[in-house]
């Protein structure tokens, strides 16, 4: 597997972005007043969006971990620039995510949460790994959440997330599984876009007392080996579903 341009971890201050309609337009729209979209393409800059992982011992060995965030261009063969991370799963459990807050929400309403995302990824169907396949068993899911996502210690010391994200197959209240990053057209070590989505599940999120929520999207692994990967693109649509 090709060595992608992965910096060290960073953690961007979170700035929020205008809330967009569906048309195309650039105003943030009054409350109530229908579906809102979320857009990231993260050419400049990611966007605001900060890294972390999660579901592995808090006093991890981080030269064994091989853990990695940040910004950076695409891998070779592709385009433009992405958010890429990387991690090598030695807890059998590791969670790599991606978090942003937005704002724009009609305050204290519930929304049909839908997701779209671009990853690049070299890895092909049917491979066969430890403790399971580098692809198929590298489980992307998406969601949002009306508390911040956060990584915390548990009882015996390794770092769970505080929302409901499932365990590596299955999703959760407040994410599901999109897909894996098996690519089926990936010959060879080469990076290929891979677009997954949502549609048909989506996650219903409450806005806060003040119009936001936060947007989430990672991999669960069960490949007990290192997974590299680029998010190149990543969008949402919020849709009214009523008053909380």
């Amino acid at each position: 597997m090709p060595e992608a341009t992965v910096p060290a971890p960073t953690v961007p201050a979170p700035t929020v972005p205008e809330a967009t309609v569906p048309d195309g337009g650039d105003t943030t729209p009054e409350p109530g007043s229908g579906p809102v979209e979320f857009g990231y393409s993260f050419e400049t800059d990611a966007d605001g969006w900060v890294f972390d992982f999660a579901d592995l011992p808090e006093n991890y060995d981080p030269s064994i971990y091989e853990l990695h965030a940040g910004h950076s261009a695409l891998p070779s063969g592709l385009d433009g620039a992405g958010v890429c991370v990387q991690g090598h799963n030695r807890s059998d459990d590791l969670f790599m995510y991606l978090k942003r807050r937005v704002d724009g929400l009609d305050p204290g309403a519930s929304y049909s949460a839908t997701v779209t995302v671009d990853l690049a990824t070299n890895v092909a169907l049917g491979l066969v790994g430890i403790g399971g396949s580098p692809g198929q068993s590298v489980y992307v899911k998406a969601g949002a959440s009306t508390l911040e996502p956060e990584a915390t210690p548990d009882s015996i010391g390794h770092l769970r997330m505080n929302i409901d994200k499932g365990n590596q197959s299955q999703g959760g209240s407040q994410m599901v599984v999109i897909g894996d990053v098996a690519h089926p057209e990936v010959l060879g070590e080469e990076f290929r876009i891979k677009t997954l989505d949502n549609r048909g599940r989506p996650v219903v999120v409450e806005a806060d007392a003040v119009g936001g929520a936060w947007l989430i999207v990672g991999t669960d692994s069960g490949f007990e080996g290192l997974t590299r990967l680029c998010y190149d693109r990543i969008s949402y649509r919020f849709s009214p579903v009523g008053p909380a």
